[in-house]
């Protein structure tokens, strides 16, 4: 095997927080080894690339500095949270810095699964992009908790809530079931939950609520997270955002060096590969645009170049990114409550309500979540074995559709984002059809273009049909029973 020209270096940050101090260490230490740039991940973590003839400078100064890292692997997944949006994005929740901070400090260990602690008035961070989900309840220092197991796309509510100091025992145990048994809770079609249930609490005596009412989310909505912000008692905040995904070492260092000098203590990553820094005085303003003068750094990007997910490091997906944002600002296309992702690797979690995934050779899938509700995991065909010619044409079809479905006064208006609620209305059973390999499912009430099935056909009438997303034949589809509320 040919050997790298240059290794890939990650750095989890446990809840997309850092000093600034611990920050600047990071950039030298990156530097010295041949760094000019770094990249925010998707989990909050930081990337940067060095030459292969200066590991060492690398491995000496992160030893040094007793700091953990991970050379071309993604072993463990950053612990990523809602902190960020702490009195920007939410001011009413119990959820604040001390909860966050003391959670972290409990972690004696590195998670291989993906954790989640997110605050459910916000909609900024994933609620589900994790294996634990964690999201506040109304009652003090009590969570919701959703479970994903590894490589699928299903939910399952822990039946009560759990206290926040036992979240990070919790994921160390959970964690150990899950790997321990592998052939049962990781990457399979069927999972029994009850099983996984009892395995966790077997010894275990975890702190509990009752769930009193179902979780309720708000409605999707991303906000602009660019430029100077100003909220509490006169403070701003200031979001950086880069096209390229790439923020020179040299600037980030200055940075740092101004929020030192202005005692701002903290900087924040965000799931959409920015940086976010609070506590800015309105005396320190003019400090930080010469910084960002010199760098020339733009802080007022279009909005539907913001709200995009894409795996890290892929240079084909920012490229793809980068045409179809042009696209957009031709057609000068409406995006509000929208987002967009691109997955070039099966079964990433990325957030998003329109999701462009590569199939086989050079051509995409355009695929939409029911009802556009970013946080759902039920997944709609719209086109199929389009090139990259097409998709610009094909998403702005979409996006065209979707508002058009607002205007007529489609329930999409009033989302109804409610998990597992109980609502008075008649309660009626459909059959959908699921793919067993790539979980895809085919509901008569979309149809499918991909198989030429228009609306309402019924699946088991299609001939020949094949999944959409694996290529997978009917006889890897089953039926399973879906509750709905009659119209």
């Amino acid at each position: 095997m040919e050997k790298r020209e240059t290794y890939c270096v990650k750095i989890n940050l446990p809840g997309g927080v850092i000093s600034a101090g611990d920050l600047y260490e990071i950039l030298q230490i990156a530097e010295n080894a041949g760094a000019n740039e770094i990249s925010v991940g998707n989990r909050q973590q930081l990337y940067f690339c060095i030459p292969k003839n200066r590991l060492e400078d690398l491995e000496l100064g992160m030893l040094q500095s007793a700091i953990d890292y991970e050379l071309n692997t993604d072993q463990f997944p950053n612990v990523i949270s809602s902190y960020v949006t702490d009195n920007i994005f939410n001011t009413e929740s119990w959820l604040k810095e001390g909860v966050y901070k003391d959670i972290f400090d409990l972690f004696n260990f590195q998670p291989e699964l993906k954790v989640n602690l997110v605050d459910k008035y916000q909609t900024f961070v994933p609620f589900f992009s994790g294996n634990f989900n964690f999201i506040s309840s109304d009652l003090s220092n009590y969570w919701y908790l959703y479970i994903r197991f590894p490589k699928t796309n299903d939910l399952y509510c822990w039946p009560c809530l759990v206290y926040s100091d036992d979240i990070p025992t919790f994921c160390k145990v959970a964690q150990e079931v899950i790997l321990g048994s592998r052939e049962l809770f990781y990457d399979q079609p069927e999972t029994h939950f009850d099983l996984f249930y009892e395995k966790v609490n077997a010894g275990n005596k975890f702190v509990n609520q009752q769930i009193a009412e179902p979780l309720k989310l708000p409605d999707f909505s991303l906000p602009y997270y660019e430029g100077f912000n100003k909220y509490l008692n006169g403070k701003y905040w200031l979001g950086i955002y880069r096209r390229n995904e790439l923020f020179p070492i040299a600037f980030l260092k200055d940075i740092c060096s101004i929020c030192l000098k202005t005692r701002v203590g903290q900087l924040y990553t965000t799931p959409w590969k920015s940086f976010l820094i609070k506590g800015i005085n309105e005396a320190d303003r003019k400090d930080w645009g010469v910084i960002l003068n010199s760098y020339r750094i733009n802080v007022r990007h279009a909005a539907n170049e913001l709200n995009w997910q894409l795996e890290n490091l892929c240079k084909e997906s920012l490229e793809l990114k980068k045409q179809l944002v042009r696209e957009f600002e031709e057609y000068d296309l409406r995006t509000y409550r929208l987002c967009f992702a691109i997955k070039m690797q099966p079964k990433t979690g990325l957030l998003a309500s329109i999701i462009i995934k590569k199939t086989k050779g050079n051509s995409f899938d355009i695929l939409h979540t029911r009802d556009f509700n970013p946080n759902s995991k039920d997944l709609v065909v719209y086109k199929g074995d389009l090139s990259t010619d097409s998709l610009g044409k094909g998403l702005i079809e979409l996006c065209d559709s979707y508002y058009g479905l607002l205007s007529d006064g489609n329930t999409l208006l009033h989302q109804d984002t409610a998990l597992d609620v109980e609502i008075e209305h008649h309660i009626e059973t459909i059959i959908l059809y699921q793919c067993q390999n790539c979980l895809s499912i085919y509901d008569k009430s979309y149809g499918d273009p991909f198989n030429d099935a228009p609306v309402g056909t019924d699946f088991k009438s299609i001939e020949n049909y094949v999944c959409p997303v694996c290529e997978s034949s009917s006889d890897c589809f089953t039926a399973i029973e879906k509750q709905v509320h009659a119209v």
